[in-house]
């Protein structure tokens, strides 16, 4: 079983994270406008009396008028936090925060962090009932066994939305996923395994409860308990441990585990022993769950057992149970047919549908997504990747259906097909986009320059590029001033990151021979000239680098303008023979994503160079996966009005069309026309307008002025600009980048490197 990079970070850093730009993860935006006296009038008073006398004659109007169809509350006492334990309610804000992102960002729900600050469990059922109004759904989160137990009973018969302990049904509902296809692979009968759980909390006794209902046996089920085996007749036992216990001899889990066909461990680290492998039967199957170390790991079951099926709770081995593979698209599903409860026919649905995820063959769009690397079911793929792009239109769909068979549901779904599109237009491109990169790169092991270690965010952007397993980063400084700036971001001045700068003779010697070969005749240079440059510009340096082959691609910038960077890497590289130099931004905004050319090069570019740009971006677009269709942009559409600016673009076009190119463009249009499918009507001859995915702009003003404003004012995210067009993979970073801005361009440029030869795309 192949181990993966684990990522590290300093808890300076994860502090600076939540710290940074506004406190916190969360934020409440208007999904109405806010600006005129009308917008206000309608949004509250006078305008809001309508939808309020509405809802007061029918409740379930709330779902139409209001958020409450989108809107989950994640709430918690505090009681059990992770693996830190009862740490008390405002100690569980940043994980219930986290929780809320997520719902956010894998399955586009709404959500919001309660803290009740009360063990009292009638106390906090209280609070609970009298605002689950506002909610669609409950998701309670870290409360300690058994007061969970308790809260979530008395909840679920009192409330008419889903309450929804992720802690139980979660991990239930992805471990029994994952045992089906460990059963299936094993060739055993879910009717005649035998199965230990070590562990006794909220969630086993969740695992053991829907396991038999897929088939287990409940005499076949063995738990135990710090105390040993949970089994008729021990003393002390509460309701909850009484109801899984059985009669047996065994009392400890070395008795238990002898000829056990399945060990599921949701206890604590290095609890089960090598030597109670060898006790298993035959092809066992081990979910060694324990966070954030295991019970036993990988690399131990496998120095004694070759026929094992292994699982943990961790990103660093294959097959990780994992919640977020089963939350946020149950509560999609379930909201989405706005239903009353999550059953044990929504779950055992949840289920069946991931496990059948895992056996279908990965197509070659979620391939690209997951990196290039295209996983195939068996011992080490029994569970879909938690980046898998299909669990949003897979899980959530197989919900609705079980929660509108089953009677639970208020809405029906009309058209399923209809709605797993739906489905899929709410993930962020982005994150699939950056994933499928990243995954990639990771294979590669890239050496990638950051040419102004020097600057924080770029240093920490080499360590975030070290510490995620994404290539081996190589920071231009000195020495002495990585090691205090490591210190005061929360790292040892001796972290292992490799330090360079032109104190390294030979390789200076050879940068320069090669700068004076180059330049002499350009720009009459002498050699003591390029010895300057190499000894004191770090960007020269860091191209010198890529360009001789000491590194596969480099990043620079956020300390100067685009055009200064970019004029220094100009004279070490040249551009790609045959294509243009432009810069490219892609920009993701509520789940669409276009192609914004030339954002950095070409002030003014001439009908011939805009269809190059247009040429050369199709290409970039397709590695990236999307079908480029190019909408030439302008003031006017088609002509109207005619200017000398419109003739200019008209001509691009016609250039275009004597190139015979392999994909879809047209122009002059304005922007709305390109990108809003009502225009298709008063323009029925085109293909592009309304579904125009790559934007060539008439000038770099146009399009620089047009990203920035989506990205400040709109909320965009922006990835870019990306430097197109030259003969190495060098991407600049605009002045006060971001470090996770810096860590997407890296990726890029080593993702790049793996594809670009010399003058030519392989």
């Amino acid at each position: 079983m192949k181990k993966n990079k684990i990522e590290h970070y300093s808890d300076k850093e994860a502090l600076e994270f939540h710290l940074n730009n506004k406190s916190g993860k969360i934020e409440i935006i208007s999904s109405k406008p806010m600006t005129t006296k009308r917008d206000l009038a309608l949004a509250y008073s006078p305008g809001v009396a309508a939808p309020v006398k509405a809802i007061s004659e029918n409740p379930d109007l709330a779902y139409d008028y209001t958020t409450k169809g989108n809107l989950v509350a994640v709430i918690s006492n505090g009681s059990a936090i992770l693996g830190l334990g009862n740490l008390g309610a405002i100690a569980s804000k940043p994980v219930m925060e986290g929780k809320a992102v997520l719902f956010k960002r894998f399955a586009d729900i709404d959500s919001i962090d309660l803290e009740i600050d009360s063990s009292d469990t009638d106390e906090i059922i209280r609070s609970i009932k009298n605002f689950s109004k506002s909610f669609g759904g409950i998701n309670l989160e870290d409360i300690a066994a058994p007061d969970c137990f308790v809260i979530e009973e008395k909840l679920k018969e009192i409330l008419d939305i889903p309450v929804f302990h992720d802690d139980q049904h979660g991990t239930a509902i992805i471990t029994s996923a994952a045992l089906l296809n460990a059963l299936d692979i094993a060739k055993k009968d879910i009717k005649k395994i035998k199965m230990v759980i070590n562990g006794a909390g909220a969630s086993a006794m969740a695992c053991s409860n829907l396991f038999k209902k897929f088939g287990v046996p409940e005499k076949n089920i063995t738990m135990l308990d710090r105390k040993g085996v949970i089994y008729k007749g021990r003393d002390n036992l509460n309701k909850w441990k009484s109801s899984h216990a059985i009669k047996t001899k065994d009392r400890t889990l070395k008795d238990a585990i002898k000829n056990a066909d399945v060990f599921l461990g949701l206890s604590s680290a290095g609890s089960f022993k090598k030597e109670m492998v060898k006790q298993m039967a035959k092809n066992p199957i081990i979910f060694a769950c324990a966070n954030p170390d295991p019970e036993i790991t990988p690399e131990e079951v496998e120095s004694v057992r070759k026929d094992a099926i292994m699982a943990t709770g961790r990103s660093d081995y294959p097959n990780q149970v994992n919640n977020l593979i089963g939350f946020p698209y149950i509560f999609r599903g379930a909201l989405d047919v706005r239903a009353k409860i999550i059953n044990e026919e929504m779950k055992i649905a949840a289920a069946n549908a991931i496990a059948s995820l895992a056996r279908e063959r990965v197509p070659d769009e979620v391939v690209a997504a997951m990196g290039g690397e295209r996983p195939t079911y068996g011992r080490d793929y029994i569970i879909p990747s938690t980046f898998d792009p299909r669990l949003i239109s897979v899980i959530p769909l197989a919900v609705a259906k079980a929660a509108i068979k089953s009677g639970v549901a208020r809405k029906k779904i009309e058209n399923f097909d209809i709605y797993s599109e739906q489905l899929k237009q709410r993930l962020d491109p982005s994150v699939t986009i950056m994933q499928g990169i990243n995954s990639q790169v990771k294979k590669t092991n890239k050496k990638v320059v950051f040419a102004d270690g020097e600057d924080e965010n770029n240093l920490k952007a080499a360590i975030a590029f070290k510490n995620s397993g994404l290539g081996t980063p190589i920071i231009v400084a000195k020495e002495e001033i990585i090691k205090k700036k490591l210190k005061e971001i929360g790292y040892s001045e001796n972290f292992d990151i490799k330090i360079m700068n032109s104190k390294n003779k030979v390789l200076r010697e050879k940068y320069v021979k090669f700068l004076f070969n180059k330049l002499q005749r350009k720009e009459g240079l002498l050699e003591r000239d390029c010895d300057k440059m190499i000894r004191n510009d770090r960007v020269i340096w860091a191209s010198c680098m890529v360009e001789c082959g000491d590194a596969d691609a480099m990043v620079t910038g956020n300390t100067r303008r685009y055009s200064s960077s970019l004029k220094k890497i100009s004279k070490v590289v040249d551009s790609r023979p045959g294509e243009i130099m432009f810069g490219l931004n892609m920009v993701v905004n509520k789940g669409k994503t276009v192609f914004i050319a030339d954002t950095t090069v070409h002030e003014y570019p001439s009908s011939k160079q805009l269809a190059e740009i247009a040429k050369s971006s199709a290409r970039v677009v397709r590695l990236f996966g999307f079908d480029p269709k190019i909408a030439f942009l302008s003031h006017s559409t088609f002509g109207t009005p005619i200017t000398s600016r419109t003739k200019h673009i008209r001509d691009a076009v016609e250039i275009l069309k004597e190139m015979k190119v392999d994909f879809k463009f047209d122009g002059d249009m304005q922007p709305d026309v390109a990108l809003n499918e009502e225009y298709k009507e008063l323009y029925p001859f085109s293909d592009i307008v309304g579904k125009a995915n790559v934007l060539i702009m008439p000038g770099q003003h146009s399009a620089a002025i047009s990203y920035k404003i989506m990205k400040t004012l709109g909320g965009a995210k922006v990835i870019g600009p990306l430097l197109i067009g030259l003969g190495r993979a060098i991407e600049i970073a605009p002045l006060r980048s971001s470090t996770s801005d810096i860590l997407n361009l890296a990726s890029v440029a080593a993702y790049s490197s793996g594809v670009i030869n010399y003058g030519k795309i392989n």
